[in-house]
């Protein structure tokens, strides 16, 4: 059977612990690109044996980010594009789903959705969390000439070269895929946890301090989110707020010991966006 027409872009930089996982999962893509910020570690020589194509990315700041630029800049082979983390690694039963959407969207792509949303399963101390964070919906499948990420501000983040919570702007219609589910190994360590929080908080501290106004807003899900974070940075007690959310609203509780560490790190989050926040004002 042929591969499928669907171009996979990874970003990385020192994954060589993650992206064996992410590659020997999705054999079926005919173009498997990883954007690299000049690894030090075996990353480069991975993605070589298993055929993928190393870009290198120069990140000049603010904007574009390492996705973004991926998607103005690289010459791809298909319009269809499945946006990957290192740290993710899609199901077994990822190519027969994906088929017969990149099948009939040729015959008539202006009446089919031109982007899809994937959920994924965090795993957290070793084990998945089966509630909190639980559906996790990412728009990650979709055509290249649909969809562009948002620029959310005009300053420089120092939280690296990647967009970090950006969303995907589409032009067409949207859906969910609910038969896929990806496996995140996001958080495998607590320091790890904490370094990418860390550059995360910087971000949100940036975005709320120096919004970029684009008039572009996304859809769905993800505009849900974003009302409710907005609404948020206006209450007090967020850390308490953020931590009672997670623990109960998202039923981390039901993940037993590691689904309290995973809210409690959560409210030490909103923590570090408020102390970011204060830094950058002074």
């Amino acid at each position: 059977m042929p591969k499928l027409p669907i171009s996979v872009i990874i970003p990385a930089k020192n994954e060589a612990a993650n992206l064996p996982r992410c590659l020997e999962a999705i054999p079926w893509a005919d173009e498997i690109i990883i954007v690299d910020s000049a690894s030090s570690d075996a990353t480069p020589e991975i993605a070589k044996k298993f055929g993928a194509r190393i870009v290198q990315f120069n990140y000049v700041p603010p904007w574009p980010k390492k996705k973004q630029w991926a998607l103005d800049n690289i010459p791809l082979k298909n319009d269809w594009v499945l946006l990957l983390d290192a740290d993710e690694v899609m199901p077994a039963n990822s190519e027969a789903v994906f088929r017969p959407i990149v099948a009939s969207q040729g015959a008539a792509p202006n009446t089919l959705p031109s982007a899809y949303w994937l959920n994924r399963r965090f795993f957290f101390l070793g084990q998945p969390l089966k509630h909190a964070y639980t559906p996790n919906w990412n728009l990650r499948l979709f055509r290249k000439s649909s969809c562009h990420f948002e620029r959310l501000t005009s300053a420089e983040t120092n939280s690296g070269d990647n967009e970090i919570h950006e969303h995907l702007i589409c032009s067409g219609q949207t859906a969910k895929l609910g038969e896929i589910v990806m496996d995140h190994y996001a958080f495998p360590t607590v320091a790890i946890f904490f370094e990418k929080h860390l550059r995360y908080a910087s971000w949100e501290a940036a975005v709320e301090l120096h919004p970029f106004k684009t008039g572009e807003k996304p859809k769905g899900a993800a505009a849900f989110r974003r009302i409710l974070k907005t609404i948020s940075r206006k209450l007090p007690f967020r850390p308490f707020l953020r931590f009672l959310w997670v623990y109960f609203g998202e039923k981390a509780f039901l993940d037993g010991i590691a689904g309290y560490h995973f809210a409690r790190l959560h409210g030490l989050y909103e923590y570090l966006i408020e102390l970011k926040k204060y830094e950058m004002k002074t």
